[in-house]
């Protein structure tokens, strides 16, 4: 009988490395008993089955795979050798030849899930390393699966550009409705009120947009035909240079995720 894989998680105490430890025991990948997390002071209430270290070294040694998930400015000071192990990062910005230089193993994946993870609704586009066989983007692809959709992309600077599409992503929608949030409010709007109407529109779209079959240029050329109050909204949104801070915004992450990497 083979023995269980075992899986360590870098960071496994902070938000990110939960979301991943809750999942992973949650989609039965691997028990509780066979997942070490390590963490940097005060353990953690949650997981108690779980092998909790403080030791990284230690997680690496007694895991067959292991996912770094600390912030890369953290990168630095990470002292761990894996050599063989598969190694997955979800630290934006460090590449894939760097993480195979100081791991000491030619099995690396770089990927960038988001804040929907800890809902199990992430999305994470995901590269491996040449080294990377069949088998482990199984094991990838269960472990991203496990929080929400994945997909392998060509390359490290797809990678790049979806740090800031996908990987900063929930943050957009935040943005857009703290906006309409303060002006429902600056106009007398109870807060509550505000906060209600606001999540259920755009949680509502997100449905919307996921159930039809329509590109979203279409859903916002539907509403621009009726000409009525939305046409108008859209028009002066346009007008004010939406569509260009969008592209700024994206372009912005693009180039620190770029920049964070080579900073490392």
């Amino acid at each position: 009988m083979s023995k269980p894989m075992s899986i360590g998680i870098i960071g496994g105490g902070g938000w990110l490395g939960r979301a991943f430890a809750e999942a992973i025991v949650d989609a039965q990948i691997v028990a509780a008993e066979h997942l070490a997390l390590s963490y940097r002071s005060g353990q953690p209430g949650f997981l108690p089955n779980a092998i909790w270290t403080r030791d990284n070294q230690e997680l690496v040694d007694r895991s067959d795979v292991i996912i770094v998930s600390v912030r890369p400015q953290d990168w630095p000071a990470i002292e761990i050798s894996a050599p063989g192990k598969l190694v997955m990062s979800v630290m934006a910005g460090i590449p894939l030849d760097q993480l195979a230089r100081r791991l000491k193993t030619d099995r690396v994946v770089r990927t960038l899930p988001n804040a929907a993870a800890e809902m199990r609704n992430s999305y994470a586009p995901w590269i491996g390393s040449q080294g990377v066989t069949v088998d482990d983007r199984n094991v990838i692809r269960r472990i991203l699966e496990a929080c929400g959709a994945a997909d392998e992309v060509k390359t490290e600077a797809d990678i790049d550009y979806m740090t800031g599409l996908t990987g900063s992503g929930p943050a957009f929608p935040a943005l857009l409705a703290a906006a309409m949030m303060d002006d429902a409010v600056g106009r007398g709007i109870s807060p509550d009120i505000a906060r209600r109407s606001v999540s259920a529109v755009l949680i509502g779209a997100g449905k919307l947009i996921e159930a039809r079959a329509d590109n979203p240029k279409d859903i916002v050329q539907t509403f621009l035909d009726y000409r009525g109050t939305t046409a108008a909204a859209i028009e002066a949104m346009r007008a004010a240079g939406f569509e260009a801070a969008v592209a700024d915004g994206l372009a912005a992450a693009f180039q620190k995720s770029v920049t964070m990497g080579q900073a490392t």
